[in-house]
């Protein structure tokens, strides 16, 4: 058992998330009262589309290898393979005992699709679709899914929303956002519980907020901490990815917003950048853990949810939890990295 585990059993960790000489941080999800696993799971790679394909047996291996490494945090949609993951991540909730806080989001499912996704007759039909397939009373967390700017400045979505919580679908609910604007305009509602958002040591806009989302509890959610696989270092100029894997047919935002796909980076010049930032990881520890680390070091953020598609990666990204922060230094290197070399690369909206 490594020291830092040692320690924290002494302060009174939770020996049953400390597995194989790690263990993973929670973190409170203020509006709900929960305390989650710093270090979630995204699962928008068992769907089964957009990330190549993932066969439904090694899905579960990969939510099982989650949750006994301490993870509690399961974060979806209805439109990852159009359901699939929803079903899937129900069926281990029907075999396991650990108890998952599921978070989905809706407003991106093709029928009806918009406008009309956004009018309470659909928001309800949809939550009661995914509670279906999840196999739950009611859902803890739901999101809209990156829906339009004047949608979310309209404000009639929120009151809906509010209706669903009433009615005891869902518990609480936030919005996934592309830009910053999106998230400003959110947080002008009171009962929001959480904003999900794109950040990594690609992309730092989003710290614009940050300071704002602390002061009124308003969990923030990572996705792409990895940039869609560019921070693990293991890309070259040459990778190639499936035809139905986002990251070939995305590249450009040919099918949605382009930042989702390497954090709108051209793919060549986000392994040029991966490349020059090898030499700043340390000795002992992969780029993908550095990675992580770096946003875990701020304390505003709630949660991160690296997706996996095998149990091993489920497993290799807990272990950022327990690394030791990166500090000061490597912080400010990393700003002005991005500040001088990427930020003017970055396409799309946010």
């Amino acid at each position: 058992m490594g020291r830092a585990v040692y320690s924290r059993l002494r302060q009174g960790g939770d020996r049953a998330s400390i597995i194989k000489g790690f263990s993973v941080n929670y973190r409170l999800f203020d509006h709900t009262g929960k305390k989650v696993s710093e270090v979630g799971l995204g699962t928008w790679q068992l769907g089964g589309a957009d990330w190549g394909e993932v066969d439904e047996n090694r899905a579960l291996d990969t939510l099982r290898a989650a949750a006994e490494g301490g993870v509690n945090f399961f974060d979806t949609a209805d439109v990852y393979g159009l359901g699939r993951s929803e079903q899937i991540i129900g069926k281990f909730l029907k075999e396991s005992s650990h108890e998952i806080f599921i978070a989905t989001k809706l407003g991106r499912f093709p029928e009806p699709g918009w406008p009309a996704n956004f009018t309470l007759e659909f928001l309800r039909a949809h939550t009661e679709a995914s509670l279906h397939r999840l196999g739950v009373e009611a859902i803890d967390l739901t999101q809209l899914h990156c829906i339009p700017t004047e949608v979310l400045r309209d404000g009639e979505v929120f009151e809906s929303l509010g209706v669903l919580k009433r009615e005891g679908k869902i518990r609480s609910f936030g919005v996934s956002v592309e830009t910053n604007e999106e998230a400003l305009i959110c947080l002008e509602h009171p009962e929001l519980a959480s904003l999900q958002i794109i950040f990594n040591v690609f992309r730092q806009k989003p710290l614009e907020f940050f300071d704002n989302a602390k002061s009124k509890g308003v969990a923030l959610i990572v996705r792409l901490p990895l940039a869609s696989g560019l921070l693990s270092g293991k890309f070259t100029k040459q990778t190639k990815f499936e035809e139905t894997d986002h990251r070939s047919y995305n590249r450009e935002g040919q099918a949605f917003n382009v930042g989702e796909t390497f954090a709108g980076l051209p793919f060549e010049k986000g392994v040029e950048f991966s490349e020059a930032l090898q030499a700043l990881v340390p000795e002992g520890m992969t780029m993908a853990q550095w990675a992580l680390r770096w946003i875990l070091d701020f304390d505003t953020v709630t949660v991160i949810i690296p997706g996996a598609s095998s149990p091993q990666q489920a497993r290799a990204n807990v272990t950022a939890s327990e690394l030791t922060p990166l500090g000061r230094e490597v912080h400010a290197r990393l700003r002005e990295f991005y500040e001088t070399q990427v930020a003017a690369n970055i396409r799309g909206r946010y």
